[in-house]
């Protein structure tokens, strides 16, 4: 059983932001009393907590509470990392409405109207590069030479190893989403001077960067699936480095299928397992229960010691319907946040048409609901889910009714076989069999009766099961991309583009644009196409 990564560390570490380490990414942290010097390091205990410091960036956006930010000038409310990656990724796609408009920059992402004033694109602008600049600075006090002259014993050093491994692993991920939804990013690493203006880096060099960091460090990563849970490891590298290649003709117009299934294969081969139950993966005792075996890599949630409100609160309270306030069976306050989410016809059509009545991802709620959405301030119509929960898989509850205790599952092992069937289907070299066994896998545990064969394995299919098995998970617009289906007219969801029944958005939105507010910052910076 995995242990969790110590809370106590990550909070400690909230306290050491520092102007010096960040000013090379163009961000200014509030603390300005917080100083990672020579002193911090007399304990070589800090150098856990200070790693622990790069993962809260993930999860937390400041020391005084879920409201406070660690970033000068970005708000807590548009800034936390799984927020606002879920926002970009599912919010402005096909299957999640929300319906608080006057929210910030909500109205936009999910009409596809966006600028580069949005404020829930500059906070996610601005979160990974900070998450950059902690990765960078503890890279930078943790080479040979500032450990000799401090004295570090060896056995701190060999910790150290892996630490430095697991912040570059980071700092990669971090360029992996700036490389996907931006298609650049300042670049800057260890090596170069705290207060420099850094260069831009195009799709083309964030794609060889991640992918020749991620190689490099394999060997210093623990064994997939060995490590604390809530920390990084070898398996995390596979994932990214999968979901790499798997885009990489989006990314470098380059087929790269092959080197997808070869690590799909690796995690297949890395004792990851199926949780027991579906809906294991999404409740307050995800880090405990049988997701534990499927989880590659998870957001921490804690409703006592680290809350917030990332995505998991943000799910299971928003998915607490006007009319059934049915808050109180998934752990939080009766009403909810009051029909705050819904999900969009396409979605909800999905489940319609075949005999998936009884499959447990879906927990579609209708009855009383219109299935569309004709006016977004209706809480009343459209309908919703219960995907995710406070309630736990042996019958309690969260230790709070707001902030959950569920972690938002970023890599599961039922996207690897998605991902294996999918490359197999483009021309990656795997097998058709083994891909409708891994989709049957999937169906089974979900209890399904509806198994497939050779003849149902289509990339539409494909697509169709993406949505059933990883809704809500951060990966919609991603997939849309890849399959040429966001922009432009050839798919059309409600809402897209501003119509009720959707319209024809512009191919310049498969990126967004770089926030204002960062192009001023770096005249290195420029504005993607279109914007």
């Amino acid at each position: 059983m995995k242990k969790r990564i110590s809370i106590v560390g990550i909070l400690s570490l909230m306290l050491i932001f520092i102007v010096s380490c960040t000013d090379d990414l163009n961000i200014t942290p509030n603390d300005d009393d917080t100083l990672l010097g020579s002193e911090l390091f007399q304990n070589e205990g800090a150098y856990r907590q200070v790693i622990a410091g790069v993962y809260a960036n993930l999860a937390l956006t400041g020391t005084e509470g879920a409201g406070s930010s660690n970033i000068e000038g970005i708000d807590a409310g548009t800034s936390q990392f799984g927020r606002v990656l879920l926002y970009m990724q599912t919010l402005a796609a096909d299957q999640m409405i929300w319906s608080y408009e006057n929210d910030p920059g909500t109205r936009e992402l999910q009409r596809n109207i966006w600028t580069a004033q949005n404020p829930l694109i500059l906070g996610m602008y601005s979160r990974t590069h900070l998450t950059i600049a902690l990765a960078n600075n503890f890279l930078r006090e943790t080479t040979d030479a500032k450990l000799d002259s401090r004295g570090v014993s060896q056995a701190t050093r060999q910790e150290i190893v892996a630490f430095r491994a697991e912040a570059r692993l980071l700092r990669a991920l971090s360029y992996y989403y700036m490389m996907d939804l931006f298609g650049k990013a300042n670049f800057g690493t260890e090596a170069d001077p705290i207060n420099a203006v850094l260069p831009e880096a195009n799709r083309a060099e964030l794609f060889s960067f991640i992918e020749s960091e991620l190689l490099a460090i394999e060997s210093d990563l623990i064994a997939a699936g060995q490590n604390e849970y809530g920390r990084a490891d070898r398996g995390v590298a596979y994932m990214i480095l999968a979901k790499l290649y798997l885009n990489a003709q989006v990314y470098i117009g380059q087929d790269r299928y092959a080197d997808c299934l070869n690590y799909c294969n690796q995690l297949l081969g890395s004792g990851y397992e199926l949780a027991d139950n579906y809906l294991h993966n999404f409740m307050a005792d995800n880090n405990t229960n049988s997701a534990n075996k499927e989880i590659i890599f998870p957001i921490v949630s804690d409703g006592f010691t680290t809350q917030n409100f990332g995505p998991t609160t943000v799910m299971v309270n928003g998915s607490v319907g006007s009319i059934e306030v049915n808050g109180e069976e998934v752990g939080v306050g009766a009403g909810g946040w009051g029909g705050a989410l819904r999900v969009r016809r396409e979605f909800a059509e999905l489940w319609q048409g075949g005999d998936f009545g009884s499959d447990a991802r879906n927990t579609i709620i209708s009855e009383g609901r219109p299935i569309g959405i004709v006016d977004i301030s209706d809480r009343d119509t459209g309908f919703i889910i219960q995907k995710y929960s406070n309630a736990t898989s042996t019958g309690g509850f969260g230790v709070d009714q707001t902030f959950v205790d569920t972690d938002f599952p970023l890599f599961r092992l039922a996207d690897v076989y998605l991902m294996y069937a999918e490359a197999t289907l483009r021309g990656g070299g795997g097998s058709v069999s083994t891909a409708v066994q891994l989709v049957n896998e999937l169906r089974t545990r979900a209890n399904n009766p509806n198994m497939i064969d050779e003849t149902d394995l289509t990339l539409q299919f494909i697509l169709d099961e993406r949505s059933r098995e990883l809704h809500w998970e951060a990966h919609r617009r991603q997939d849309l991309i890849r399959y040429g289906l966001y922009t432009g007219g050839n798919y059309n969801w409600a809402w897209k583009g501003n119509g009720s029944n959707g319209i024809a958005i512009p191919n310049h939105f498969d990126l967004y644009p770089i926030p204002n507010l960062s192009l001023s910052s770096n005249p290195n910076l420029t504005q993607n196409p279109g914007y």
